[in-house]
Parts: structure tokens; C-alpha cells; sequence
């Protein structure tokens, strides 16, 4: 099983909005050079509902290609169609991912029956193991702590990515699957310090796509209960956890990236790249953390 910080991957695009494979690679091994632990390939960082069946196959395929087993690969698999999800898990297998991340199903709005048999049917018609994602912000649709510890008792479903930032109910969660071996990640980088400390597994982080030393060190600290050590590198990070956050998902991360040196400033509708205002604060923040020399 994986620990430790998880990189959710932006897919790094042209000014035209095409997918940049040559600088997709140089990412996955600025990644693999900077103690990443995972890669999760097309999650929803990385831009898969804009994406062709076509496209997102070869976005899977090439981090798994460029990682060559180096470290766990995660594809992201999720839709709210399940025959669709279903499809890109096998897919995802084929191709040699390690795990799947799945997403609750966006704006369908299912009961907790119905997600509970979505993700049943995910798990049961791939052997890839299958990580949950609930993010209720962004999909409306919420997996309850008791639905939650139902698919943890089935076959193939072996973690979940928390994004709720909802400390209260992760802990309650760690608690109730201690000892199961079934795996805890957060997905909120602003509160997954505290969340590691009081026993999650790692962080999926849209942090460490421009931070990736940072998180690892951070993560491995917080996984290992030192939280003297983790809370001093996540101070440093704090401004970075929030300012990429300033408009949607993975749109400042995006521009970091780009400001970095990284990609180009590709990104596709009907996302749009990040108002002009919001640069000086994300550049800031990326000067806090040590990533730039110059915020200007």
C-alpha cells in the first residue's frame, strides 16, 4: 500500500489546449527526482472530463510508461456513468497501473444505495485495486462515513481519498478502520497535516505538483507521528495550500507550473487560465515556499 504524499497530476497542455506529451514526461521525473510517492494520471487535476476516451487512455499509458514501476501509479477512472468507469479501470489495468481512484459520480446526485452499488460494480469487474474519492464541493454527491465502511468490506476497494476537510469525520473514519488495513488519504492539502497526525495514510496533493520534495518530507513526517517537524514544513506551505485554491482546481496550479518553468499556459474550456489579479498572490506564495526566488 502507498503512504505518503501522492501527487493528483495536472496534465500539462499547449497554449492551443493539446496535451504536451514531451512536457508530461519531464514532469512524471521531476516527480520521480523529487521523493514523490505516487502519481495519480488523469485525476480530476489533471483535466479528464475535457478529455477524449482516446486521450485519456494515453495520458494513463504514458505516466505508467514513464514511471517504469519506479513508484505506485494511480489511474484516475472516475465518471458518473458506471459502465464508463468500468471501462477505464479495465483499461487502466491493462496498461499496468498500480490502483485506481474513482470519483463519486458528479451531478446524477445518487442515493448512498446507489453509490455503494457503483463502486461494487467498479471493484468487481476489474482486479485493480480501487481507491474511493469523495469530493462533495465539487460532485453534489457525498459518500457517508456509513457507506464508507460498507465498501470497505468489499473485495478489490482498498482506500479513500478524503476531500472533505472535514477533520471530525476523517477521524472518525480512522478510528472505526484501524487495525483493517483499508487506507486513508487526505485530499485537502490545508488540513492533511492533521489528518496523517491523527492516523491517515498520506495526502493526494494538488500541492505537490509544484512542492514535490516539500509534501514528501512533509507526509513522511506526519505519517511517522513527528509533528513538530510536520507542522514547521506545513507552515511554510500554508499560503501555498490556500492561494491554489483562489479560483478552481486546476487552475492555479496550472499557472504555478507555467511560472515555474514547468508547461506551457495550456488549459481547456471551460476552465480559463488565471485572472491576472490572482498572480502576484500565487507568485507570493510560491516565494514563501522556496519555489521561486522572485515573486515579481
Amino acid at each position: 500500500m502507498i503512504t505518503g504524499s501522492i501527487v493528483a497530476l495536472a496534465t500539462p497542455m499547449k497554449v492551443n489546449g493539446d496535451i504536451d506529451w514531451e512536457a508530461l514526461r519531464r514532469l512524471v521525473n521531476f516527480h520521480l527526482d523529487n521523493g514523490t510517492d505516487g502519481i495519480v494520471a488523469a485525476g480530476t487535476t489533471g483535466e479528464p472530463t475535457t478529455m477524449s476516451f482516446a486521450e485519456h487512455f494515453d495520458v494513463i499509458r504514458t505516466i505508467v510508461e514513464e514511471v517504469d514501476r519506479r513508484i505506485p501509479v494511480i489511474a484516475g477512472t472516475g465518471s458518473n456513468n458506471t459502465t464508463e468507469a468500468v471501462e477505464l479501470t479495465r483499461y487502466a489495468k491493462e496498461v499496468g497501473a498500480d490502483y485506481c481512484l474513482t470519483v463519486a459520480p458528479y451531478y446524477n446526485k445518487p442515493t448512498q444505495e446507489g453509490l455503494y452499488q457503483h463502486f461494487k460494480a467498479i471493484a468487481e469487474t476489474s482486479d485493480l485495486p480501487v481507491i474511493l474519492y469523495n469530493v462533495p464541493g465539487r460532485t453534489c454527491s457525498d459518500i457517508y462515513n456509513e457507506t464508507v465502511l460498507r465498501l470497505a468490506e468489499v473485495d478489490n476497494i482498498i482506500g479513500l481519498k478524503d476531500a472533505t476537510g472535514n477533520l471530525e469525520r476523517a477521524e472518525d473514519l480512522i478510528s472505526r478502520l484501524e487495525g483493517s488495513g483499508f487506507m486513508l488519504y487526505s485530499g485537502d492539502d490545508g488540513t492533511a497535516c492533521d489528518f496523517m497526525l491523527m492516523g491517515g495514510h498520506g495526502d493526494i496533493s494538488v500541492t505537490a505538483n509544484v512542492a514535490p520534495k516539500a509534501m514528501h518530507e512533509l507526509c513522511t513526517a506526519a505519517v511517522a507521528g513527528d509533528a513538530d517537524k510536520a507542522h514547521q514544513i506545513n507552515t511554510r506551505l500554508m499560503p501555498l495550500h490556500t492561494q491554489l485554491g483562489i479560483e478552481s482546481n486546476p487552475i492555479p496550479v496550472k499557472w504555478a507550473l507555467n511560472r515555474m518553468g514547468y508547461s506551457e499556459a495550456g488549459i481547456r474550456l471551460p476552465l480559463t487560465w488565471l485572472s491576472e489579479r490572482y498572480h502576484s498572490t500565487v507568485s507570493e506564495a510560491l516565494q514563501l515556499a522556496g519555489l521561486i526566488e522572485d515573486a515579481g
